[in-house]
């Protein structure tokens, strides 16, 4: 198959401390050498992220995604400017630089896009749709890219590719796992390439320490705004703007918590249900309308 490769390496890696996850290590390897060599089979590959704090063999293209931090739409956006240009190969592979174990899924991959309609994009294990572990027709993608030029930044990979016939494919167990924290690094056998960060109280090493930082900061919280003594689901409360970063953009993530927050005081005031299902049931209904939203 004839394609190019667009390698995602920036972010702010804010759940990593700021540690960059291309420069992550995997025994003598780091994951963003472990990625490049995934999309070996491409003809271009250019890398997405910090041109001053990325080390990419000769050959590799690195651009800069506009706004920097704009997020992944904003940087697949970037990848595409360089690679569709007058003699643009047929597909594009388009990857995340922190799954280690991505090459596993590649043949997939690319076995998959070269009969459907846009593309293929990995399932995980749990049936979740990974966008940044797929191959896509670039005139597709190109379109898709112009469609939502004005409006790029934050943007979710998921609306950026809403309109598009893509296949969703199964790929091997654990090939599409990602690095967003250190447990998920320790899980994955990752180093850091450097001495972790110092802990602070809101962004700690481990998750175990980060989860009692913020059950500390929310009992803190709570006794300074008279609302103590309510039962704080700190879990549900961050899976609940996980979902809605991913699925719609990163600053619907907190609009989100607010509201739902808002509507289950208001659910609760009268004494009918309790504080926990009133926030159970509004943040039902947010996640449902994020998962569903086709922007």
């Amino acid at each position: 198959m004839n394609f190019d490769a667009i390698v995602l390496a920036g972010g702010r890696s804010s759940r990593l401390g700021g540690e960059p996850k291309a420069a992550l290590r995997r025994g003598d390897r780091a994951l963003l050498s472990v990625t490049l060599d995934a999309a070996a089979g491409a003809g271009r590959t250019v890398v997405v992220g910090d041109p001053s704090a990325l080390v990419v063999p000769a050959g590799v293209l690195v651009v800069r995604e506009s706004p920097a931090f704009g997020g992944p739409a904003a940087a697949i956006a970037a990848g595409v400017t360089v690679l569709a240009g007058p003699t643009p190969a047929d597909y594009l592979l388009v990857l995340a630089c922190d799954m280690p174990a991505i090459a596993d899924a590649v043949p997939a991959l690319l076995e998959r896009a070269g009969r459907a309609v846009d593309g293929a994009i990995a399932v995980d294990g749990a049936g979740h749709p990974q966008y940044l572990a797929g191959v896509y027709r670039t005139a597709s993608l190109a379109a898709a890219v112009r469609s939502h030029a004005s409006r790029l930044e934050n943007l979710s990979v998921r609306a950026l590719l809403t309109g598009l016939d893509l296949d969703h494919t199964a790929v091997p167990p654990g090939s599409t796992s990602d690095v967003d924290t250190w447990a998920d690094a320790a899980r994955l056998g990752i180093d850091a390439p450097a001495a972790v960060p110092k802990e602070t109280p809101m962004a700690a090493q481990n998750d175990d320490e980060k989860m009692a930082a913020l059950a500390e900061w929310t009992g803190r919280l709570s006794a300074q705004l008279a609302v103590d003594g309510i039962d704080v689901d700190v879990d549900a409360v961050l899976a609940l703007a996980g979902t809605v970063a991913h699925e719609v953009m990163r600053p619907a993530a907190p609009l989100t918590t607010y509201i739902v927050g808002y509507a289950a005081g208001l659910a609760a005031a009268d004494g009918s249900i309790t504080p926990r299902a009133a926030f159970e049931r509004a943040a039902a209904v947010a996640a449902a309308l994020a998962r569903s939203d086709d922007r």
